[in-house]
């Protein structure tokens, strides 16, 4: 049966589904070019299509932010048209057996700064930081990473005003347990210093294959938010970086001594990195660790931390992070439901060389 959306994008092959809906590879008709196809039930209890459309709108043009082809309703469902992606950071990860190089991962965290100046220039923060909400391009874009998944994105500034959103606490936690920064876990507001400190959580994990707080189990969910927080907050960020090269400790420092309102500086941090590819005389040649394994080609063993796992390993993907201690006169606060926005991965893994249709699918938006 010839399903289409929008008259012109035609439904090829379902990729998976989640709390949200479906998504599907499909293709524009009239010009045969590959699109990725997301379905929302109309009935919903919780719709974020349509916002996140709007989102990704407002960022069009940018470099690694998908273009939007088309929004609309077709019988049952909100349809979101939207430029098909490769594999997520994730399934990248997972393929490269949970390790990545220094190399592959200062190259990676290059360009999720500067899609992240890039969404803080436009007022937004993301707070969902997480491999799985970084992709690379499909066909001769795959050098270029993505980010994707606005659906907990938040205004923290007036685009006419240039007003910040005022300092809050009492939150309840948004975003990925896992890599969510000390402040988020604490209740506190989140601003453009959490989006980055998450990113730092995100790298170590690239480079140790885990993180001090995964395998963490509790009681029910509140009670396991509750000890990664807490296992979070006694972390300390020179242990959390040991082994590593110091570049990476500066950088969670910096993260970590911004001020709420604080704009960071973005060439400061990505300098950071430069100048320890230049150290390890690394040429921003994107050739990451996936590009070489699918040659047949291996990194430089060399180029991994010679560093044991964080944390406890009690299952495959669950780990431990090391924070830093929370910002002076912050004491813990006691918060409602602790909310884990995780997103179900959808989509085929890393099959003959990454190019696969499936993006990370999105749970049930609850914005607050």
């Amino acid at each position: 049966m010839d399903l289409r959306v929008g008259g012109k994008f035609k439904l090829i092959k379902k990729c998976g589904s989640g709390a949200f809906g479906e998504i599907y590879q499909g293709q524009n008709v009239k010009t045969g070019d590959d699109v990725a196809i997301k379905l929302e039930p109309v009935k919903t209890k919780f719709p974020q299509l349509l916002y996140e459309t709007k989102i990704y709108k407002i960022l069009n043009g940018g470099s690694g932010i998908p273009s939007i082809h088309w929004f609309g309703v077709e019988g049952d469902y909100n349809a979101m048209v939207m430029d098909l992606l490769g594999a997520s950071l994730e399934d990248l990860f997972n393929y490269c057996k949970r390790k990545f190089t220094v190399k592959t991962t200062l190259m990676v965290a290059d360009q999720m700064i500067q899609r992240l100046e890039f969404l803080h220039n436009n007022h937004f923060i993301h707070r969902d930081m997480k491999p799985d909400n970084f992709l690379i391009g499909h066909g001769k874009k795959q050098n270029i990473i993505y980010v994707i998944d606005f659906g907990l994105a938040k205004r923290y500034r007036d685009p006419k005003t240039g007003e910040h959103i005022p300092y809050k606490d009492n939150k309840s936690l948004t975003g990925t347990a896992r890599y969510a920064s000390v402040n988020a876990h604490l209740g506190i507001e989140q601003s453009r210093r959490d989006d980055l400190e998450s990113v730092g959580f995100i790298l170590i994990y690239f480079l140790k294959g885990s993180l001090p707080w995964q395998g963490l189990q509790g009681k029910n969910k509140n009670d396991k938010y509750d000890r990664i927080k807490d296992k979070k907050v006694a972390t300390t960020i020179e242990s959390l970086t040991r082994g590593l090269p110091e570049e990476f400790n500066q950088y969670l420092q910096y993260c970590r001594n911004l001020k709420f309102e604080e704009r960071p500086d973005y060439n400061y941090m990505r300098k950071i990195f430069k100048d320890l590819m230049y150290k390890r005389s690394h040429d921003f040649d994107y050739q990451y660790d996936w590009v070489l394994k699918k040659a047949g080609q291996k990194p430089p063993e060399g180029d991994y931390v010679d560093a044991k796992p964080l944390g406890n390993i009690a299952a495959a993907q669950g780990k431990d992070l090391h924070n830093n201690d929370p910002p002076k006169n912050k004491q813990p606060h006691k918060f409602g439901e602790e909310r884990k926005e995780s997103r179900a991965m959808l989509g085929q893994q890393v099959v003959n060389g990454f190019s696969n249709a499936g993006q990370p699918a999105n749970a049930q938006a609850r914005r607050q």
